[in-house]
């Protein structure tokens, strides 16, 4: 009798756990997907906003920024210079496109170009800067650990139709 009553059981357990598998959930990278793009787009809001606090809610303790020409900037510095790092009498235009996020874990790469047009010495030069940003995933939330840009040349600028989000003189405009 104790026999079968475990039998019974066992098939018991393995028709629930069979029931549970099949049931349709979201599956967890879409809702990693869905954030790593919600915080890109924060991300680009608080340099043309020059939000620090809440920039700082969204690197990692360790960050660092690895600029083009190399130099590694670190957290504390990084934050420093994103109070001031974007005057909308200077950055005329600026966008991000082309956005690429991938996960891997509880690791993921958010890459894109931003194209921007400055005014320096009275004339606009555009040009676009592509970033790889590095996020790791800790107590269930993203932050970025290190930003690394590179500037793009004019032949690998990727079209306008894959702009995600424009700004002109600092403001959002809508697509």
């Amino acid at each position: 009798m104790n026999h079968l009553k475990s039998i019974l059981t066992l098939s018991v357990h393995l028709l629930v756990s069979s029931v549970l598998m099949s049931q349709p959930t979201v599956p967890r990278e879409e809702d990693d997907l869905a954030q790593l793009k919600a915080t890109n787009a924060r991300f680009i809001h608080n340099f043309v906003t020059n939000d620090v606090p809440s920039h700082d809610q969204i690197i990692h303790e360790k960050f660092v920024c690895i600029t083009p020409s190399g130099l590694w900037i670190n957290r504390k510095d990084y934050l420093t210079k994103w109070k001031t790092g974007f005057d909308s009498e200077v950055y005329l235009y600026w966008d991000y496109r082309n956005e690429k996020i991938t996960v891997i874990g509880a690791t993921a790469l958010v890459r894109s170009v931003n194209k921007y047009t400055i005014l320096k010495n009275g004339q606009e030069i555009t040009g676009m800067t592509q970033y790889t940003d590095t996020y790791v995933k800790e107590g269930g939330v993203w932050r970025c650990i290190q930003a690394q840009l590179t500037s793009v040349t004019p032949e690998n600028y990727p079209g306008d139709e894959t702009i995600v989000k424009k700004y002109v003189k600092g403001k959002l405009v809508s697509m």
